[in-house]
């Protein structure tokens, strides 16, 4: 599911200053950037399809900083346009930045603050939103990236609205996308916003891409990452909440473990991870609910059970909430695409069997598993790893004190904008 403010009303939008053309698209390059992030805008804005409906766009790629800029393999890039050329383009795209653990150039953020106020469309591909976060774009709204940084991206910028679960975000002026494939979706999307659905449609079949995919990233969240939030008083807490997903428990317990009032464990929980206790609680139980479909013959009333949830309804409703499809209609088509021989025949009951708590993942083509954080299971290792995996590594990052101050002076200046959004 994507979420778009394509109904806010004009107010919510800056008019387009007289130097600025809407149909001029300017890509922001890096060096140390993707070579495949990078490449999406200029193929969808840079080509020529006008013989397929597809109106033109004129490209303009242009260099954040001194070049050459190298890339994936060794490449090196050299940028046609500099910062200058910025200020002619109604969209800027940053496809992506190479760290999430070092500041934007001082000179980008400027320019990418320069066109906001000029009234340009800004877009943050994957970890673009990053920059769009160091220049202040992002300060009270929504806004989504890669679900790998997500959880970093919330603690280093807590004013954002990060919502891990969205293909991409697009609140009025300022846009942002998931991981690779969703900045296609993004793309798409600006197309069809500028020119409607047939041009979009057309587009997505010269792309050989659908022109509109349904569903979130829930399916491909994944935890395996490295272990350093074990060091936090919370990793014991989600340890075990992890090994305990058969049992019924709720927030207030997990915030009971770890000695604090509800209210703080909330807080300190989403500081944390990027998302509240609860809903990470509920993913948590629905994930454990696919691997079940995927590995066991229980019933469905069995999965329910044996994830946490106090009935089938329960477990029925948030999994179509966060897959779109009911759970028998999932493991239909989870089993549809495998081998015979790799279906489930025998079930252990236990709760680290393969029928239990943590089962093993079995991969299959075309559908990577769900949820809000692992797209392999989260195998019952050590509680402090368990945890590690549950919730990810978000250290605390800081930009050079030059960066800080011109973000937050823009901030303080900039008008507010109602960011507005109503789901596609």
């Amino acid at each position: 599911m994507s979420h778009d403010s394509t109904a806010a009303p004009e107010a919510g939008v800056r008019k387009l200053s007289g130097r600025r053309r809407k149909e001029i698209v300017a890509v922001l390059l890096f060096s140390g950037g993707p070579i495949f992030e990078s490449s999406i805008p200029l193929s969808v804005f840079g080509i020529d399809r006008q013989d397929a409906g597809v109106p033109r766009y004129r490209l303009l790629v242009c260099g954040g900083e001194d070049g050459p800029l190298r890339t994936t393999g060794g490449l090196e890039l050299s940028a046609p346009h500099g910062l200058e050329a910025i200020s002619r383009a109604g969209t800027v795209v940053v496809p992506a930045w190479r760290s999430i653990t070092s500041p934007p150039p001082d000179e980008a953020l400027d320019a990418l603050r320069r066109a906001h106020e000029e009234g340009a469309r800004i877009v943050g591909l994957c970890t673009g939103a990053f920059v769009l976060a160091a220049a202040g774009l992002l300060d009270g709204r929504p806004a989504t990236t890669h679900w790998m940084y997500a959880p970093t991206l919330a603690k280093r910028y807590p004013s954002v609205h990060v919502d891990p679960r969205e293909l991409f975000v697009d609140d009025g002026d300022v846009l942002t996308s998931a991981g690779t494939a969703a900045g296609i979706d993004l793309c798409l999307h600006i197309v069809r916003t500028d020119h409607g659905n047939e041009a979009a449609g057309a587009l997505a079949r010269r792309l050989v891409v659908p022109p509109r995919r349904s569903g979130g990233q829930e399916r491909y969240l994944d935890r395996s990452l490295p272990e350093e939030i074990g060091a936090d008083p919370l990793a014991e807490v989600v340890a075990w909440a992890l090994e305990h997903l058969h049992e019924q428990f709720d927030v207030e317990t997990l915030a009971a473990r770890a000695y604090m009032s509800r209210r703080t464990f909330d807080r300190r929980f989403r500081s944390l991870t990027g998302s509240a206790p609860l809903q990470w609680l509920i993913t948590q139980r629905v994930l454990q609910a696919q691997r079940l479909l995927e590995t066991s013959d229980y019933s469905v009333d069995e999965v329910a059970g044996r994830c946490g949830f106090r009935s089938p309804v329960a477990l029925r409703g948030h999994f179509r909430r966060q897959l779109g499809s009911s759970p028998a209609a999932y493991r239909a088509a989870y089993r549809a695409r495998r081998p015979q021989a790799e279906r489930p025949q025998d079930v252990d009951g236990g709760p680290g069997g393969p029928g239990g708590g943590m089962p093993g993942h079995t991969g299959h083509p075309g559908q990577a598993p769900a949820a809000l954080h692992p797209e392999h299971p989260v195998p019952l290792q050590s509680r402090r790893t368990a945890a590690a995996s549950a919730v990810g590594s978000s250290p605390a990052l800081s930009a050079s004190a030059a960066s800080d101050n011109g973000r937050e002076s823009y901030i303080s200046a900039r008008a507010s904008l109602p960011g507005q959004r109503s789901a596609t």
